[in-house]
C-alpha cells in the first residue's frame, strides 16, 4: 500500500476518495488547492502518488502535475470532466500516468492507482520487461521493439501488455484483465477484453491468426507464455 495525496477543491469528493482509499489500506492525505498541496509537501514524507482534480482554483491540476513531475517524479492520476478529452491528452503529455473521469467509480480508481504504482515500482524500469521480441518500459509506459524503436500502442493496449508481461505463464481471466488493465472508456463489459486482445494481436503478432505472445486458454482466459 502507498501514501496517496488527494487534491480536490470539493470537500465531499476529497472525503469520499480518502475514506475509500483508506479503507483498502492506503495512507491518504488531502489538500483543496495548490497552496494546501505546498503545505502538505512541507509537512511530511512526499506521497508516492497524487490524485489531482484538473479544475482546481488558482493553479489548476495540469499546472500542479507539471510542477510535481519536475520536483518529485511521483505517480499522478488526473480527475477530469466526463467530456474533457483535451484535458486528458494534455495531462498525459505533461507527465500524468493516467486519468479518470468524474463522477469517479471508486473500484476503477483503485484499479488505476494499483496499475500506476505497479508500473512505477522500483525495479520496474531499467531495461524493461521482456514481452516476446519486445521490451516493456514500465516507467516510460511504452513498448519497444528489439531495436529500441517505440511501438505505437494506445494507453489501454500498453495496460494490457503490462498485465501479461508482469504475469508470464499465468492464465489471466477476463475479470483478472479488467482489474489489471481497467478500461479507459465506456466499453467496460468483460467481453471488451476479447476485442482489445484481438487488436493487440494484430499489432504485435507475426501471425495474428496463430498467436504466440497472447494465447487463448479455452474457457479460462489468456496467457503470455513468457
Amino acid at each position: 500500500m502507498a501514501r496517496i495525496a488527494v487534491v480536490d477543491d470539493e470537500e465531499a469528493v476529497r472525503e469520499m476518495l480518502a475514506d475509500y482509499l483508506g479503507s483498502i489500506g492506503h495512507e491518504v492525505v488531502m489538500a483543496a488547492d495548490g497552496e494546501g498541496l505546498e503545505r502538505l509537501l512541507a509537512a511530511g514524507a512526499p506521497p508516492a502518488l497524487f490524485v489531482l482534480d484538473v479544475g482546481l482554483p488558482g493553479q489548476d491540476g495540469l499546472q500542479l502535475a507539471r510542477l510535481l513531475r519536475a520536483r518529485l517524479d511521483p505517480g499522478i492520476v488526473m480527475l477530469t470532466g466526463a467530456g474533457d478529452l483535451v484535458d486528458r491528452v494534455v495531462g498525459l503529455e505533461i507527465g500524468a500516468d493516467d486519468y479518470i473521469a468524474k463522477p469517479v467509480v471508486l473500484p476503477e480508481l483503485a484499479a488505476r492507482i494499483d496499475a500506476v504504482l505497479r508500473r512505477r515500482r522500483p525495479g520496474s524500469g531499467g531495461e524493461g520487461l521482456p514481452f516476446g521480441a519486445y521490451r516493456l518500459d514500465l516507467r516510460g509506459f511504452r513498448l519497444l521493439d528489439r531495436s529500441g524503436r517505440l511501438v505505437e500502442l494506445s494507453p489501454m493496449e500498453v495496460d494490457l501488455v503490462a498485465a501479461f508481461a508482469t504475469n508470464p505463464g499465468k492464465v489471466l481471466s477476463r475479470d483478472d484483465l479488467m482489474r489489471l488493465a481497467p478500461p479507459r472508456d465506456d466499453d467496460s463489459n468483460d467481453r471488451s477484453i476479447d476485442h482489445r486482445v484481438t487488436r493487440l494481436r494484430r499489432k504485435l503478432e507475426a501471425d495474428p491468426e496463430h498467436p504466440q505472445l497472447v494465447k487463448t486458454v479455452r474457457g479460462m482466459g489468456y496467457v503470455f507464455p513468457g
